[in-house]
């Protein structure tokens, strides 16, 4: 449930941002944390490194969630306010009365995300951390996922965007290098599959009729998604087709639009071949044609980290569009909020 209601209170319209022109610094994913050294040195900070160290799910090896980086509060001056992604650690007894999550954008510069975590005591400090590391890696994730769903909505294939109005009557907007498709039945495959490189980086989009609350179990998933992929996408003989690795799914809940979402991670291999990779994919009912609608990202990516190229595809099922949902202007921004300490 702290999952549901994290997500849904990060897809709220932000109601105010800050007047500034600076350029904010650093790649995607880089954290700096303000932090002195004997808090950084404690069990306190140990436990926010701990929490950003954290590997990214549904990987076939460990690659890590943050980049991290550590200031001193004296020394974060200069370059250093123009980070992405700030989070500022204040412990305050006589300030505070209670540990609190707290964030505003665009602070020195733009695009930022300047999160505070505050506290009385170190020792308070330490359990909140512990307790809402899960919730502070899921909101840092998504404040990229959103910079690079902005980064779609003005540059994304059309050939692509209009293939899925047309067969699901739904919108989904993927990068522009996805130049190749293969239709099916109620199936749609899009992937850079043509570009001369060793990785391909696709996407499917299918439905099926909705029957019940039963679709959305595990083992309907793999079955559904197995038979997809092997009536659909082959390598070239008919004994070699996708499968998915059953024991590394795993299946989470999500809200997304006021929508349920149910968000399924794993792996993937291919049947009499040596290919294989990870998948992340989105799966929703379409209420007004009584179906689920699936969109999946998933990826060959031999020798190279995956990480990196993972995110960037998972961020395009954010911008799935069902026939009945109606334009919000800024429904993907995020809402400043705090998450008080539990009683």
């Amino acid at each position: 449930m702290k999952k549901i209601f994290l997500l849904a209170l990060i897809l709220i319209a932000l109601t105010g941002c800050h007047n500034v022109s600076k350029r904010s610094i650093g790649n995607p994913y880089e954290v700096l944390v303000v932090c002195d050294d004997d808090i950084w040195e404690s069990p306190a900070g140990r436990a926010l490194l701990y929490a950003l160290d954290i590997d990214i799910p549904g990987l076939p090896q460990s690659e890590r969630s943050f980049r991290i980086s550590r200031v001193t509060e004296s020394h974060f001056r200069g370059s250093t306010k123009a980070f992405r992604n700030i989070i500022f650690v204040d412990i305050n007894e006589n300030r505070y009365t209670q540990s609190s999550f707290k964030f505003t954008r665009d602070v020195f510069a733009k695009p930022q995300i300047y999160m505070g975590i505050q506290s009385p005591s170190i020792q308070e400090f330490e359990k909140f951390v512990s307790e809402n590391e899960q919730v502070i890696v899921d909101f840092l994730t998504r404040v990229e996922m959103e910079r690079q769903i902005n980064v779609l909505e003005g540059a994304y294939n059309e050939k692509a965007y209009d293939i899925v109005k047309e067969m699901f009557g739904c919108e989904l907007k993927v990068p522009i290098y996805m130049n190749g498709h293969m239709k099916g039945k109620d199936f749609v495959w899009l992937s850079d599959f043509n570009d001369p490189k060793a990785e391909i980086q696709s996407f499917m989009v299918y439905s099926y009729p909705y029957t019940s609350v039963d679709n959305f179990s595990k083992e309907h998933y793999i079955m559904m998604r197995d038979s997809m992929m092997k009536h659909n996408i082959r390598a070239g003989r008919m004994d070699q087709y996708i499968k998915t690795v059953d024991w590394s799914v795993d299946i989470t809940e999500g809200s997304y639009r006021d929508r349920y979402v149910q968000v399924a991670r794993g792996l993937w291999e291919m049947e009499n071949d040596i290919m294989g990779g990870p998948f992340v994919s989105h799966a929703v009912v379409d209420e007004v044609n009584n179906r689920v609608i699936v969109v999946e990202a998933f990826l060959y990516a031999p020798n190279r980290k995956k990480g990196s190229m993972m995110r960037k595809l998972e961020a395009a099922l954010f911008t799935l569009r069902l026939p009945a949902d109606e334009l919000i202007e800024g429904s993907n921004r995020l809402q400043e909020f705090v998450i008080e300490e539990k009683k």
